[in-house]
């Protein structure tokens, strides 16, 4: 007879919120891949902020406070399409740093009213600027404020905290063990180039896949990026096109993102288009009971589509940014109503206790 399920704690206390970043599961998914491939996913929402950006947060943070760049009670600003600036409002509410965040008003509501309940202020810049409107608005307020800039996009704490955690959590989880493929997209490329890096030294047989959206393929084109100071992008790139996979390939590919790209730590580049990011993603919540958004959705599918080909035997790991709370207002919850439907009308009908009509 089986046990009844039961947990035992974890054996330890936290000082901070702050200390529970990092350690997210690798969870298996199994209805939606052939049965003879293992596809896993490691599950970036269990983060305490709900995402990958989390990692990335405390690293700015901290690595500033170590070199002295950041100072006690000095305001932090950062331009941002959400989880980013979530994550930042977090440590800088754990911390006692005021934080304002820059973010075009094409991104979605909740994550603005996320950051301010944070404690943070959010500057919005217009659609049609792009990531480089809100990029420049945060730069000029850093100058005009004697502010502290995140640079996320440029700076070496972004790839360093992926090196020091993400990639070495896999490579525990997956010690002794096959790993084929590890599966990402990028938005400044911490993820990948940290990740990345390790995995190109501890574990070469690893196949490395990097995503980006069909209509917006920065890397693929070719183009260089024209840059400025700090490795900082000075325009938007050629090949971008506005697309729908939030936190993914903004107007200009990073700095962070570079580097690896000049390194070749990718095997291969598969293009995805959001729609089918949008039904993967609906997929795992209705067949796995996996909450995640349209980056992560579109992660998946890529996936998926390796899972599809692949030999015998195969372990594919995906990259799962963040939860789907972060896309209540997105295309992803397009037809999800708030009111009962035919069915669900016909449902509570069915039985005496209630009446619409009463």
């Amino acid at each position: 007879m089986e046990q009844s399920r039961a947990t035992a704690g974890r054996g330890k206390l936290y000082d901070s919120i702050l200390d529970t970043i990092g350690d997210t599961p690798c969870v298996r998914v199994r209805k939606l891949v052939p049965d003879h491939v293992r596809l896993y996913v490691k599950a970036e929402f269990f983060n305490p902020a709900g995402s990958v950006k989390d990692r990335l947060a405390i690293s700015i943070i901290e690595e500033a406070e170590r070199s002295g760049e950041l100072k006690p009670g000095q305001t932090v600003v950062e331009a941002t399409s959400g989880n980013t600036g979530v994550g930042l409002a977090m440590v800088c509410a754990a911390k006692g740093y005021p934080f304002v965040a820059t973010m075009p008003t094409s991104v979605s509501i909740e994550r603005r009213k996320l950051m301010r309940f944070l404690g943070a202020q959010v500057i919005l810049t217009p659609k049609a600027d792009k990531a480089m409107g809100c990029y420049l608005k945060a730069v000029e307020l850093a100058d005009a404020n004697g502010w502290f800039l995140a640079r996320q996009f440029e700076t070496d704490a972004n790839a360093k905290i992926h090196e020091n955690t993400t990639a070495k959590e896999i490579l525990a989880d997956f010690a002794g063990d096959r790993l084929d493929y590890w599966v990402t997209g990028y938005g400044t490329g911490g993820t990948f180039s940290g990740v990345a890096k390790v995995l190109r030294e501890e574990r070469p047989e690893t196949q490395i896949i990097l995503s980006e959206p069909v209509n917006a393929q920065l890397i693929q084109s070719g183009y260089a990026q024209e840059r400025g100071a700090y490795g900082a992008p000075a325009g938007s790139h050629p090949a971008f096109e506005p697309h729908m996979i939030q936190g993914w390939t903004p107007d200009f590919i990073p700095a962070v993102l570079q580097e690896s790209i000049d390194q070749n730590r990718f095997d291969q580049l598969m293009p995805i288009d959001a729609q089918e990011g949008i039904r993967a993603s609906q997929l795992l919540a209705q067949k796995e009971g996996i909450f995640t958004g349209i980056s992560g959705g579109s992660t998946f599918s890529v996936s998926q589509n390796i899972a599809e080909i692949a030999e015998p035997g195969t372990v594919i790991l995906c990259m799962l940014p963040d939860t789907g709370e972060r896309y209540l207002s997105s295309p992803l919850f397009e037809g999800v109503g708030e009111e009962m439907d035919d069915a669900e009308v016909a449902l509570s009908l069915s039985t005496p206790s209630f009446h619409l009509n009463e």
